[in-house]
């Protein structure tokens, strides 16, 4: 719980610094009903991205969140899978009905939130609503993003030191500015590594209505193929697709790393943890808990909220013991994350 706790420090002093007030008031327009929410008789709310919970990555980081919060406050929760296909219009019904039961915070998991937060957070000004990996402008909301090129530029480091054919594969979900900035620091840390280690990068899908980052199957395809090129690492940033990355990298007994939580851990992929290297973190968790803290506090979090490598937002997991037998590979990441926070190493976002 360390990197969860301190994570809250930062967060809560960030919006101490910027005298953040309760959200409420505002001259936006009221739902049908009247109701603006924001009645603190219920607690946090999730609503899921695509992959919803169970995808042991980008969804259940923020669901250990909630269970966190759950825990310590002791007060009622929800969390709400997304439908297949569903458009702006479904997100927003999803975001307000949440509202309007009176839960508060209110979490959109993932940037494809951001129209309906826009339009239901305007409708609801006493109700705090967050958003991850986006930023939406309103008096009530919290923009939870992450510095996930940096973490990226981690897991580079640790591929060129644990690659012997000198070739690395990335697998994006979607080929969306978000994926690009793991694509970024990747490539980034790899070639600043070892310049000659080669890095082959893909991804599932161009929209996110085609499954890039829900069909493992696509996921398990795409590393398949980077593996047929030589690849002895391959770096996943593809949310429940990137099972199928794991699987693949396992039955051909080379490295993947996964990416969000730390998913040598995660039960559902056990089975292929001696393969799992390492994983990117991002403290979703840790985010999704600051905000439904600074709520129960009276003081609830708002504007953008940066979370990065310096503030232990992101990095870079080392629960493998394998990762320490790799020559030269825990030395490297060390030095590279003191060049991040310092500042003498600039990670690229495209």
């Amino acid at each position: 719980m360390r990197r969860i706790s301190r994570l809250t420090r930062v967060a809560v002093g960030v919006a101490s610094l910027a005298l953040a007030a309760t959200a409420c008031g505002g001259t936006s327009s009221e739902s049908d009903s009247g109701d603006k929410g924001g009645k603190g008789d219920k607690g946090l709310a999730l609503a899921y991205d695509i992959g919803g919970k169970g995808d042991q990555s980008f969804n259940d980081a923020a669901y250990a969140g909630l269970e966190q919060a759950k825990k310590e406050f002791g007060y009622e929760t929800a969390d709400i899978e997304p439908t297949e296909g569903e458009t702006d219009a479904d997100k927003e019904q999803r975001l307000a009905s949440l509202a309007k039961q009176g839960y508060n915070p209110v979490i959109g998991v993932g940037f494809a939130y951001g129209p309906a937060m826009k339009a239901v957070a305007e409708k609801y000004p006493d109700t705090t609503f967050g958003i991850v990996d986006s930023v939406v402008e309103g008096k009530n909301v919290a923009s939870l993003v992450f510095a996930e090129n940096e973490a990226s530029y981690l897991a580079g480091v640790a591929a060129a030191k644990a690659t012997k054919t000198k070739t690395v594969g990335f697998v994006g979900g979607v080929d969306v500015p978000l994926i690009h900035k793991f694509q970024a620091g990747f490539e980034q840390g790899v070639k600043d590594t070892d310049p000659k280690v080669k890095v082959l990068p893909q991804y599932l899908t161009q929209t996110a209505e085609e499954g890039g980052f829900s069909s493992p199957d696509k996921g398990r395809a795409a590393a398949e193929g980077q593996i047929e090129k030589k690849a002895d690492v391959v770096y996943q940033a593809a949310g429940l697709s990137g099972q199928g990355v794991i699987e693949a990298a396992a039955k051909a007994k080379v490295w993947a790393i996964g990416v969000d939580s730390d998913q040598y851990k995660q039960e559902a992929l056990a089975k292929y943890k001696d393969y799992i290297l390492t994983s990117a973190l991002k403290d979703i968790d840790g985010a999704v808990y600051a905000l439904a803290k600074s709520v129960k506090d009276g003081k609830p979090l708002t504007g953008t909220q940066t979370f990065d490598l310096k503030s232990d937002g992101v990095g870079l997991s080392d629960s493998n013991p394998k990762f320490a037998q790799v020559p030269g590979a825990k030395d490297a990441v060390a030095k590279a994350k003191e060049g991040i926070v310092d500042g003498s190493i600039k990670v690229k976002t495209e």
